[in-house]
């Protein structure tokens, strides 16, 4: 089932563009996140330690002491510090992906979803990602290789 990324007058053709469209930004972003922290998600062992981190809680500052919550900039952060937030972001991306998976498997079934993951799994490595960058193993998604 090919998708069509001309526009046209097909309404579903356009929809199944759109979703193909969400998941290829949400897997580009978590491909560059895995690349920075160096995390291989094709590797299990990596890919669960991602999926299930105890998020590092950073106190909330009192407003009252900063008004302009935008003057604290984020180059001031201590290098763990960014690395425990660039982390929770790859954790929460990879679980919004599995639903957004799920959600697409009830809407349009299991061989559009997994045309979108495939086809979506090719333009990245196009773009120059190294294959399995964004983790989407169809096994994991769909039971199967």
């Amino acid at each position: 089932m090919p998708i069509d990324h001309r526009p046209g007058n097909d309404p579903v053709a356009d929809h199944l563009r759109r979703m193909g469209d969400s998941v290829h930004e949400l897997s580009a972003r978590i491909a560059r996140l895995a690349t920075t922290l160096r995390v291989d998600l094709e590797n299990e062992a990596d890919l669960e330690r991602v999926l299930h981190i105890d998020a590092v809680r950073v106190p909330v500052p009192d407003r009252r002491v900063t008004p302009d919550r935008r003057a604290a900039s984020r180059a001031s952060m201590s290098p763990d510090r960014r690395q425990a937030h660039l982390r929770e972001e790859l954790r929460g991306l990879l679980v919004l992906r599995y639903g957004v998976a799920r959600s697409y498997v009830n809407r349009v079934g299991v061989d559009a979803t997994r045309h979108i993951v495939v086809a979506t799994h090719e333009q990245l490595v196009r773009e120059g990602f190294k294959p399995g960058a964004a983790g989407a193993s169809l096994r994991r998604l769909f039971d199967t290789d």
